[in-house]
Protein backbone atom coordinates (compact mmCIF):
# COMPACT_ATOMS: atom_id res chain seq x y z
CA UNK A 1 0.00 0.00 0.00
CA UNK A 2 1.34 3.41 -0.95
CA UNK A 3 1.25 5.89 1.90
CA UNK A 4 -0.15 9.35 1.34
CA UNK A 5 1.89 12.45 2.08
CA UNK A 6 1.47 14.17 5.44
CA UNK A 7 -1.71 16.20 5.78
CA UNK A 8 -3.25 18.12 8.68
CA UNK A 9 -5.69 16.11 10.79
CA UNK A 10 -8.72 18.11 9.63
CA UNK A 11 -7.90 17.46 5.99
CA UNK A 12 -7.32 13.74 6.63
CA UNK A 13 -10.66 13.51 8.44
CA UNK A 14 -12.40 15.19 5.51
CA UNK A 15 -10.78 12.61 3.22
CA UNK A 16 -12.10 9.79 5.42
CA UNK A 17 -15.61 11.25 5.46
CA UNK A 18 -15.71 11.83 1.68
CA UNK A 19 -14.34 8.36 1.01
CA UNK A 20 -16.86 6.74 3.35
CA UNK A 21 -19.77 8.53 1.66
CA UNK A 22 -18.60 7.65 -1.85
CA UNK A 23 -18.05 4.02 -0.76
CA UNK A 24 -21.65 3.80 0.45
CA UNK A 25 -22.90 5.33 -2.81
CA UNK A 26 -20.88 2.85 -4.87
CA UNK A 27 -21.27 -0.38 -2.86
CA UNK A 28 -24.45 0.22 -0.85
CA UNK A 29 -22.80 -0.58 2.48
CA UNK A 30 -20.31 0.97 4.86
CA UNK A 31 -16.61 0.16 4.40
CA UNK A 32 -14.55 -1.60 7.04
CA UNK A 33 -11.79 0.39 8.74
CA UNK A 34 -9.20 -1.48 6.66
CA UNK A 35 -10.99 -0.74 3.40
CA UNK A 36 -11.38 2.90 4.34
CA UNK A 37 -7.73 3.20 5.37
CA UNK A 38 -6.54 1.62 2.13
CA UNK A 39 -8.73 3.91 0.03
CA UNK A 40 -7.38 7.02 1.78
CA UNK A 41 -3.77 5.79 1.90
CA UNK A 42 -3.18 5.57 5.65
CA UNK A 43 -2.62 2.68 8.03
CA UNK A 44 -5.66 1.08 9.68
CA UNK A 45 -4.47 2.29 13.09
CA UNK A 46 -4.26 5.89 11.85
CA UNK A 47 -7.72 5.64 10.30
CA UNK A 48 -9.09 4.15 13.51
CA UNK A 49 -7.59 6.99 15.56
CA UNK A 50 -9.14 9.62 13.30
CA UNK A 51 -12.51 7.83 13.32
CA UNK A 52 -12.47 7.66 17.13
CA UNK A 53 -11.69 11.38 17.39
CA UNK A 54 -14.41 12.20 14.86
CA UNK A 55 -16.94 10.19 16.87
CA UNK A 56 -15.85 12.02 20.04
CA UNK A 57 -16.47 15.31 18.21
CA UNK A 58 -19.99 14.18 17.32
CA UNK A 59 -19.37 13.13 13.70
CA UNK A 60 -20.80 9.62 13.57
CA UNK A 61 -19.03 8.01 10.63
CA UNK A 62 -20.11 4.41 10.33
CA UNK A 63 -17.91 1.49 9.40
CA UNK A 64 -18.65 -2.18 9.06
CA UNK A 65 -17.78 -4.08 12.20
CA UNK A 66 -18.44 -1.22 14.63
CA UNK A 67 -21.22 -1.95 17.05
CA UNK A 68 -24.05 0.50 17.25
CA UNK A 69 -24.29 2.57 20.41
CA UNK A 70 -28.04 2.02 20.43
CA UNK A 71 -29.82 -0.37 22.73
CA UNK A 72 -30.78 -3.49 20.74
CA UNK A 73 -34.08 -3.68 22.63
CA UNK A 74 -35.47 -0.15 22.56
CA UNK A 75 -33.32 1.54 19.90
CA UNK A 76 -32.19 4.41 22.14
Amino acid sequence: MKRAAWKPAAERRNDLLRTQRSWIAEYGEEPSVRELAEAVGVSPSTASLHLTRMREDGIDIGTRGVRSRRCPHCGR
